[in-house]
């Protein structure tokens, strides 16, 4: 089963709140709102955005790409998490 497949639940829930983030700018910004205020809650909406596309990306590379993601014994595979831990540095 695909790893979308078994967190269905938890990523459409993240969609929701960044969605809500995204509705929360647009009522700002209708009602003339304060710009760091906009700027703050906008930001909130990317760091949910990168949130969701970090866990995406790793349950890709350790569904598909890694070939044993539970025992990392190849290269290939260690290679593989030393990815991960760069990109959950860089979209922090």
């Amino acid at each position: 089963m695909s790893h979308v497949i078994e967190n269905k639940k938890k990523l459409v829930s993240r969609i929701r709140r960044i969605k809500g983030q995204l509705e929360a700018v647009e009522r700002s910004l209708e009602a003339d709102a304060d710009c760091f205020a906009v700027l703050q809650t906008l930001s909130a909406c990317r760091g949910g955005l990168n949130g969701l596309m970090g866990e995406l990306v790793e349950g890709h590379i350790t569904e598909h790409v890694m070939q044993n993601a539970r025992s990392p014994k190849s290269s290939q595979d260690k290679a593989a998490l030393e990815l991960i831990k760069v990109m959950k540095t860089y979209w922090k």
